[in-house]
This record gives structure tokens, C-alpha cells and sequence, in this order.
């Protein structure tokens, strides 16, 4: 009965992981909760004023200097809210921003350096003003040194874009994150886990992977996280599984020689072949003659066939497409072939002359005045 009993219980007992079978139960962790949520800091939660003043210094490139000098009064308004202050110097080209003592939250001042680096990469201020929000992020990827040629670069940022910019729009409703491709950077700003997509697609697209493969995962993956059932499941056999295609190299033919037992002939020393042609026997001097004959030779073969280079450029072209043809002196027609051609001419006309009279009867040269 004993044995009946263990063998039901170990029927019922689910089958658990082996990597997390020391783990207890928390009934109070339910799925309603949401881990990444940030609870708003109100100053009434701050202790106090901070002991030391705290800063940071972003530059800016040229040609944000404008659009930066439109904007300071209203990026000063929204700091001050926060108890942090802000300064613009055009000279040294760098934006800094500083605790106060009426900042009241320790994060505000790396939201405002934040927002201060968003500014300086061409980031609309309206859209980079919402870093201050605690559920938002930043990420600003270089992916100017990841490809050595500038060509290539220019082709894989392109095509992070996409035509008229579809690839981006696609990529920031899937991830829920704004996209700003500026120069050797991209600018990223949404929550934690859109950012963390991001990053990798946009680091893949320029290590010549397409966007589109990944784009196709995350539409997938949207939908099978409606379905509850799924929600535990593994979702591999759903995703596309993409392979690299390698271009098929070019077989080599391979050419069968015929057999030979016995082994090739040993290649002979160049005293050898000096003995065989008589150079080894001649003396130093008649060595160096026979040399210098040879150079001489070549030399005189090089420049001949200079010169003959040199004499193909003052050759008259020949006359392409002339609409005159020359008549050939051996094709001019003789005088008495003309005689000829001329007598048979007359003969034939008179001819004719002759059978047209034939037909013709008195009547036809009366006038016939009575009708």
C-alpha cells in the first residue's frame, strides 16, 4: 500500500527545473505588479538640501548654436521647476547644468545632462524635454567606428533609415521609442526595454544585418504575447530562423595525370645547363661581354618599340562613315563599251518608233468634222 501511495504522490507533484528547485513561493509577487515602474520622488521626500554642488558639461557641434541660443529661455523655465540651473556659453560651445539649493531630487540632475546631450544631437526640444519623466530613458549608440569604409557606413546607416524613413517609423512603434539618426550617432529615448531592442538592432544593421529580419521577430512577438497560453511558453518554433547565405565557390576541376612508376627526373643545376650551352668553359671577361651584348640587345628592342608607340600617334585615322564614295581607277568604264551602250539604245528606240506606225491606218490623220 506503501509503495501505491508514493507512486500516486509523485504522479500529482509537478515536475520542477533542477536550476530552481531551492526557490520559495511569494504569493504577495502576483502578475498585476509592474517591476519597472518608478515611483514619483515629491520633495517632501527629501531629507534636505544636497552638501555639494554637482555639474556636468556637454558640448555642442557649430551648427547647433542657433536653434540652441531659440530655445535657452524655455529649457531654463522647465530646469528651474526641478531646482537645477543651466548655462549656455557660445564661446567655449558647451552647455552646463548645476544643483541648487533648491534641488529637491538627486536623478534630475543626470535627467538634465541627459536632456543636455539629446540637445547637442539634434533632438527637437519639445521631444527631448520628456527625459525628465521618471518612466522615460536615453541611449545615444556611436556607430561610427564599428565600419572602416565611409561608403559602406553611408549605405548601412541608409538602410537603418529605410526609403522616406519606413524602416524607423516601423522600428519605433514596435519598441514604443524615438529614433534620431544624426552623423556617427543614434539617438534613442523610451522605456528600458524598447531601448534594449533597439541597441542591438541598430548595432546588427551595421554589422550588415538587415533591420527587416528583426522587424519580422517583433511583429511575431507582439502577437504571441496576446495569447495567455503562450505567455509560458517557449517561442522559438514560432520565430523565423534566418541563415546567412554564402555564395557556392567555384569547383575545382581536378586533372588526372596519367601513371608514371617511375619517379621524375632530377631538374638540373645551373652549372649544368652552363656546361651544356659552353658558358661554364668562356673566361670572366668574355663572361661580362656576353652579358653586356645581351643588355645592349634588349635596350635596343625596348626603345624600338617606343618609338613605334610613339609613331602610331602622328597616323592619320581612317575616315569613318563618308558619304562620297571614290570611285576606283580600275573600275573607270572604257570608251568603247560607251560607243556600244549608247548604239544599242538608239537601235532599240527606233525600233519602237517602227512598231507604233505600223498601227496607225489614213483615218487616223483625217480631222472628222462632221457629228
Amino acid at each position: 500500500m506503501s509503495e501505491t501511495k508514493d507512486i500516486n504522490t509523485a504522479e500529482t507533484q509537478p515536475v520542477v527545473n533542477k536550476n530552481k528547485r531551492f526557490r520559495k513561493e511569494k504569493p504577495w509577487d502576483t502578475d498585476d505588479i509592474d517591476h519597472w515602474k518608478i515611483d514619483q520622488f515629491l520633495p517632501e521626500h527629501a531629507s534636505g538640501t544636497f552638501l555639494e554642488e554637482s555639474s556636468f558639461v556637454v558640448l555642442f557641434p557649430k551648427y547647433r548654436e542657433a536653434y540652441l541660443r531659440d530655445i535657452w529661455p524655455h529649457l531654463t523655465a522647465l530646469l528651474e521647476k526641478n531646482g537645477i540651473s543651466c548655462v549656455l556659453d557660445l564661446i567655449e560651445g558647451c552647455m552646463t547644468v548645476k544643483t541648487t539649493r533648491k534641488t529637491f531630487d538627486p536623478a534630475m540632475i543626470l535627467k538634465s545632462r541627459d536632456l543636455l546631450k539629446l540637445l547637442s544631437r539634434s533632438v527637437p526640444f519639445n521631444q527631448a524635454s520628456k527625459i525628465l519623466q521618471d518612466d522615460m530613458a536615453c541611449d545615444i549608440l556611436k556607430i561610427g567606428g564599428i565600419t572602416r569604409n565611409k561608403e559602406r557606413f553611408v549605405k548601412r546607416r541608409q538602410r537603418l533609415i529605410g526609403p522616406n524613413g519606413n524602416t524607423l517609423k516601423a522600428l519605433e512603434l514596435l519598441t514604443g521609442c524615438y529614433i534620431m539618426v544624426q552623423g556617427n550617432t543614434v539617438s534613442c529615448m523610451g522605456p528600458f526595454a524598447g531601448l534594449k531592442k533597439l541597441r542591438a538592432i541598430i548595432l546588427d544593421c551595421m554589422k550588415n544585418v538587415h533591420p527587416i529580419y528583426h522587424i519580422k521577430e517583433l511583429m511575431i512577438k507582439r502577437e504571441l504575447e496576446k495569447d495567455d497560453k503562450l505567455k509560458s511558453e517557449n517561442w522559438d518554433r514560432f520565430l523565423p530562423k534566418f541563415r546567412k547565405k554564402q555564395a557556392p565557390l567555384k569547383k575545382k576541376v581536378k586533372t588526372v595525370k596519367e601513371y608514371n612508376p617511375f619517379p621524375p627526373e632530377q631538374p638540373k643545376r645551373k652549372i649544368d645547363l652552363e656546361i651544356e650551352s659552353g658558358e661554364y668553359f668562356l673566361r670572366p671577361e668574355q663572361k661580362q661581354a656576353q652579358e653586356l651584348e645581351k643588355k645592349k640587345q634588349n635596350e635596343f628592342e625596348a626603345a624600338k618599340k617606343k618609338q613605334e608607340k610613339r609613331n602610331k600617334q602622328f597616323e592619320a585615322p581612317e575616315e569613318v562613315g563618308s558619304s562620297v564614295k571614290k570611285a576606283k581607277v580600275e573600275d573607270a568604264p572604257e570608251i568603247s563599251k560607251l560607243k556600244e551602250k549608247f548604239l544599242n539604245q538608239a537601235k532599240n528606240k527606233v525600233k519602237k518608233e517602227g512598231k507604233e506606225k505600223k498601227g496607225l491606218s489614213a483615218s487616223d490623220y483625217i480631222s472628222n468634222k462632221s457629228k
